[in-house]
């Protein structure tokens, strides 16, 4: 990328000043809640991103102060301070104080950015109760502060004595580079907290996509720092998220190229996996809904390997090979960066240039032909695996047509073992998932009749993770389960179907509570995934214990609460632990568990599908060391096990 060194005042627009944004700040960063608050961050790094990636800078510091503060830093050129000739301002002012400003509308200053979201800097400014920027210029040093958007005195020279005065800690001995300090406004934001695992996730997904930079995570709050840098780019982000997974190829497949302004870079591996991750990134920004970029990257991957397969004689059968075959158990990660990209909705979650789909096409086409041809070995594997792909997909297709023949639903009547609800309004009704007969007797005694149903799994469900679809159907547990939902399974799920609007997973404290809870969950992820993401899915959470003294009686959920209310209490308490469901009566289960006033359900969402593909890999799948390796990494966090 060339290099553009005359970068100052003058090359900064004002489109409009920072009018609205405090009124409606939804408008801008989404929400004020949790995702609105990080998002503030991520607009600021993104910044810092930008200019590493036209050249300039290669570190980016992220500290969480324990006053509530955000600090980025940055080792780039550092933010113009000089007057612009239009405005009669800094440079510096301009672009914290006005909305649409800044050098990313002259494509001479930035070729490709990530942070224009529309909003910018100036917005986290705006939004701040405080934000104090640092300008580091070869020549000296210099710090602006802004309260709520608006200046508070003019820009200064600094020594770095009265930075660090000011409480600016500087982390890097560069001499230029940009620092922004700024603490949220409370009177905007429901939440001041910033989770230290969403920036962690955010920080290493762009040091996977820009492996020129390294990314410092810091909080001040236990002196905690981790480093994010990946030589390997989009080939270590493939491997990171099919860890758990066996890798079908001995090495993952890298290719960039660049077509009418457009450059294209994607990495791929295929696992034993009988699902396909397809992670799409534009200028770093995600695009968890796709667009044009991945229709084009699925078509071109395609046509490649049909192109390829068809050419020989010793692939028969290859017509009965589609797409989704090909990608099936494909991990791939597919960054675009182009100008001026144009994102469907406000959340920026797909990219809609319809032009996009034909050029990536294009250059996925001809890179993977020219790989298939070069690699002959890799080749075989890769059509061999779309060739099984085909044959599983008919056997699953048949599977999942004995279960809609053969269910008991469709001759109108349910399994036997589920203990169903009068109600028909299915916004109203809930269906309780139990582990054995004691618990579904127990929990039987303690339901709602009206609104709650029960049904007690015999046995364990199957891990469908290592087991084919076909096997998965053919189960009884997993066909009655499917069938009291009603919903269908796969590509194939009616959500107006679906039975239930809640379906709470019950399960006992202790281990093999845990594991069965664990393997419904991964049913519903791999095979009624819309289920989860349509926000049906719950965990209910029953006590540990019940302490009485006297009268008073009072549930606990952990050995620590359990500690607390005893020492509270004093002398003459009775304490039950609660080993199973089975062990509490219906009224304790009713008071705890399943009264919609009292109980504690917690809903399942996925919040990244890719770290939720990871997880399943490795805690269900079929490679023991990287569940080894978490379970020694995380066994710290566990307080209390009952085995």
């Amino acid at each position: 990328m060339v290099k553009l060194d005359n970068y100052d005042a003058s090359k900064i627009e004002v489109l409009e000043g920072l009018k609205a944004v405090r009124k409606v700040p939804g408008m801008y960063i989404g929400n004020t809640s949790t995702e609105g608050l990080h998002h503030m961050v991520y607009e600021v790094v993104d910044n810092s991103v930008d200019e590493a990636g036209a050249g300039y800078g290669d570190h980016i510091y992220v500290t969480i102060g324990t006053d509530g503060s955000i600090t980025v830093e940055d080792n780039g050129r550092g933010i113009p301070v000089d007057i612009h000739p239009k405005y009669g301002k800094p440079g510096l002012e301009i672009v914290l104080t006005e909305l649409h400003s800044g050098a990313k509308f002259d494509k001479k200053v930035y070729k490709i950015t990530g942070g224009l979201h529309g909003v910018g800097v100036h917005v986290v400014n705006a939004l701040s109760s405080r934000l104090v920027a640092v300008v580091k210029k070869p020549e000296s040093m210099y710090s602006m502060e802004f309260s709520k958007g608006i200046t508070q005195g003019t820009i200064a020279k600094r020594t770095p004595d009265e930075i660090t005065g000011m409480g600016i800690k500087l982390n890097m001995p560069d001499k230029s580079g940009t620092v922004t300090k700024f603490w949220p406004d409370p009177e905007i934001f429901q939440t001041l907290k910033f989770s230290r695992e969403i920036l962690e996730k955010r920080l290493r997904e762009l040091a996977f996509l820009n492996s020129n930079i390294t990314f410092i995570l810091s909080d001040e709050s236990d002196s905690y720092v981790n480093s994010f840098h990946f030589d390997g780019g989009l080939s270590a982000f493939v491997a990171y998220i099919s860890e758990g997974e066996n890798p079908l190829l001995s090495s993952t497949i890298h290719e960039t190229s660049e077509k009418d302004g457009i450059i294209l870079e994607y990495a791929l591996q295929y696992t034993n996996s009988g699902s396909e991750i397809i992670e799409g990134f534009v200028n770093n920004i995600g695009t968890p809904e796709g667009g044009t970029h991945l229709a084009g990257f699925k078509a071109g991957l395609s046509k490649a390997v049909l192109d390829f397969a068809r050419k020989k004689d010793t692939y028969k059968g290859i017509d009965t090979v589609i797409g989704e075959d090909i990608r099936e158990g494909i991990v791939s990660i597919v960054h675009v960066k182009m100008m001026n990209p144009q994102f469907e909705g406000q959340t920026k979650a797909k990219l809609g240039n319809s032009e996009v789909k034909g050029i990536v096409q294009s250059m996925v086409e001809s890179t993977m032909k020219l790989f298939l041809e070069s690699y002959p070995a890799y080749a075989d594997k890769i059509v061999k695996r779309a060739m099984l792909a085909a044959e599983a997909r008919e056997a699953s297709r048949r599977a999942r047509e004995l279960v809609r023949r053969k269910t008991t639903l469709e001759s109108g009547t349910l399994p036997g073992k589920l203990s169903d609800c009068s109600s028909t309004d299915k916004e109203k009704s809930e269906l309780y998932i139990v582990e054995g007969n004691s618990a579904g007797g127990s929990t039987k005694q303690a339901r709602n009749r009206e609104f709650q149903a029960v049904l007690p799994l015999r046995g364990k469900i199957l891990n469908v993770e290592k087991v084919s679809d076909d096997k998965a159907f053919s189960n009884q547990i997993i066909r009655d389960l499917i069938a009291v939902l009603g919903s269908g399974i796969g590509d194939e799920i009616d959500l107006k179907k679906l039975r239930y609007g809640k379906i709470i997973i019950m399960t006992d404290a202790d281990v093999d509570g845990a594991h069965i809870r664990t393997l419904l969950l991964t049913f519903f992820y791999r095979h009624s995934r819309s289920l989860i993401t349509n926000g049906n899915i719950y965990f209910a959470e029953p006590p540990l214990f019940r302490i009485q003294k006297g009268d008073k009686v009072v549930y606990v959920y952990t050995e620590e609460e359990m500690n607390d209310v005893v020492k509270s209490m004093g002398k003459n308490v009775i304490i039950q632990r609660f080993k199973g469901l089975g062990e509490m009566n219906g009224d304790q289960l009713w008071e705890t568990a399943m009264n919609p006033d009292t109980r504690k359900l917690v809903k399942v969402d996925i919040d990244s599908v890719e770290e939720a593909d990871r997880m399943f890999s490795i805690l269900m799948g079929e490679k023991v060391e990287p569940r080894r390796i978490f379970i020694e990494q995380n066994a710290r966090y566990v307080k209390d096990i009952d085995v």
